[in-house]
């Protein structure tokens, strides 16, 4: 087993997981997938510009798509094309965006976070059955920003 692996099969399972329980809808699964494969294209061409002497893409671009759910692809890039893989510097920023994402998927399961996601995919669902004629892609948004359970845990925090 490869370590370096490691923080995305655990996030794979805890999206999953997740999804199985009825927390997160598929969006989620979805939306790491797009942006990893994207931020995997971004290294090999950065890659490829560094080895024919090109303009090259800058690191804080390439920490932005990191940080927009893309790190997974970037963990993958960085072993496979060995990009990126040993300069300290970018590693310690790299590993804040995950550290981020991290957050940010926690937070989507606390009481608050379940709140606010079940409002905006609310919102969404709503849009789309308003605005989109073709009952497909009508259906497929809807499975996509429904959880298993819509029974969100709904309750006020208490006030002291």
């Amino acid at each position: 087993m490869n370590f370096h692996y490691l923080p995305i099969y655990v996030l794979t399972i805890a999206l999953c997981g997740s999804f199985y329980l009825g927390y997160l809808p598929p969006i989620f699964i979805l939306i790491f997938i797009i942006a990893s494969t994207f931020t995997f294209l971004i290294y090999a061409k950065d890659k490829r510009a560094a080895q024919h002497d090109e303009w090259r893409t800058s690191e804080s671009t390439l920490h932005l798509y990191s940080l927009l759910f893309g790190w997974p692809g970037a963990i993958i890039a960085q072993q496979k094309l060995r990009h990126k893989s040993k300069k300290q510097s970018f590693r310690t920023a790299f590993l804040f965006t995950v550290l981020i994402n991290v957050a940010l998927v926690v937070g989507m399961h606390t009481n608050h976070g379940l709140n606010l996601l079940k409002n905006y995919t609310d919102e969404i669902k709503s849009y789309s059955s308003k605005n989109i004629d073709n009952q497909y892609i009508r259906k497929t948004v809807s499975f996509l920003l429904s959880s298993r359970n819509e029974n969100y845990l709904y309750y006020e925090s208490p006030t002291f």
